[in-house]
């Protein structure tokens, strides 16, 4: 009997070691993804002479700079439906509903990355096509329609970080000042996107949910950092395991 009860230990203690190498794996995973989104985030200069010139569309000068803008931005959106991809198997052990809206969540915010790109590539493929003045008109739309594309950008992450923030904060995967920082930030930053849409882009009330930009940033960034470097904290993983029947696996291969 005895033997049996050691046994059915080790294999428990396995099974436990194996949760978390998984788990250690999805985390890096995630955590790369998140940094990857933040280092190319930089890339709004290659627009420059699109955004600025009102008659691109007509003009001459290359159009490598914003080429490789949209395939920067195409990578920051699959990175963005990476980091909700990857950490599905931990985040569904908390509530796999509000899982699955973070990763529809995540997908909803790539889409208006790519109608931004396809808007702005538009422009270069009409003016490549040699266009007459009478394009002028279309270009400047299809910059605006751009620009109001963005706006999902200001919305849509504002809803992933609380989402992230609710699976996040009771199940202390990671330390909870993170999601703090979510809660913070998102309430700011969709008041912001109501506010430009009402046509008010300046004054204190502007400046005020713009603010809500920071913790969001300082959020998902520090998060990149912890996953990449520190992983989920051991105890969660195990109780998340014990709540939902650690015999089930997480694939992370």
């Amino acid at each position: 009997m005895s033997i049996t009860r050691k046994s059915a230990v080790n294999e428990a203690g396995e099974l436990a070691n194996s949760h978390q190498q998984s788990a250690r794996k999805i985390a890096r995973a995630s955590g790369i993804l998140y940094l990857l989104t933040f280092i190319l985030v930089p890339i709004g200069f290659l627009y420059r002479s699109i955004l600025n010139d009102p008659n691109y569309i007509i003009g001459a000068g290359p159009d490598t700079p914003v080429v490789i803008g949209g395939i920067l931005e195409i990578i920051v959106a699959l990175a963005g439906i990476g980091t909700a991809a990857a950490l599905y198997p931990v985040l569904k052990r908390q509530n796999e509903g509000v899982a699955l809206g973070f990763f529809g969540s995540r997908v909803l915010e790539a889409s208006t990355i790519f109608a931004d790109v396809v808007c702005l590539l538009a422009v270069v493929t009409l003016r490549r096509a040699g266009v007459g003045a009478e394009a002028v008109v279309t270009g400047k739309a299809l910059v605006a329609l751009y620009g109001l594309f963005r706006l999902g950008q200001n919305l849509v992450p504002a809803v992933n970080d609380l989402l992230l923030g609710y699976l996040l904060y009771p199940s202390r995967l990671v330390p909870r000042i993170l999601p703090v920082l979510g809660f913070i930030g998102a309430p700011l930053l969709i008041a912001n996107t109501i506010v430009f849409m009402f046509g008010i882009t300046r004054g204190p009330l502007f400046t005020l949910t713009l603010l809500g930009v920071i913790p969001i940033a300082l959020f998902e960034f520090i998060l990149g950092i912890w996953l990449t470097f520190k992983g989920f904290n051991p105890a969660a993983i195990t109780a998340l395991y014990a709540k939902t029947g650690g015999s089930a696996s997480v694939s992370a291969d």
